[in-house]
């Protein structure tokens, strides 16, 4: 019995140091600091958003959330892309559709 709980002690522990250390760091320091992250989705679209929580498959409970696409009009060769956005106050973003997460840049570094 003592094992298994070494063992999930040890399990903890690993997982732990992969969030504060390796790729996962960014969205735990973003949680910590409630600072912006840009998301880039699956679906041509970018994610503006402030993290409230994640896991280790990049699901994520998002706020303040502002979504941003081109979308091209139908009808004409001579139209031009047109940049269109929306606002979510909360959403649950699925990890399998982010494809990179980056830092606010217009954020202050520390």
């Amino acid at each position: 019995m003592a094992d298994s709980a070494t063992t999930a002690n040890q399990t903890d522990e690993v997982n732990r140091d992969k969030f504060e250390s390796g790729p996962l760091s960014l969205l735990t320091k973003a949680c910590e600091e409630n600072s912006q992250v840009l998301i880039n989705c699956r679906n041509n679209r970018k994610i503006l958003a402030r993290v409230k929580a994640f896991d280790r498959h990049l699901n994520m409970v998002l706020e303040n959330v502002r979504e941003l696409w081109t979308e091209v009009p139908k009808g004409g060769s001579s139209k031009k892309p047109v940049n269109k956005d929306r606002f979510v106050s909360k959403m649950f973003l699925r990890g399998d559709s982010v494809i990179m997460v980056l830092r606010n840049p217009k954020a202050k570094q520390q």
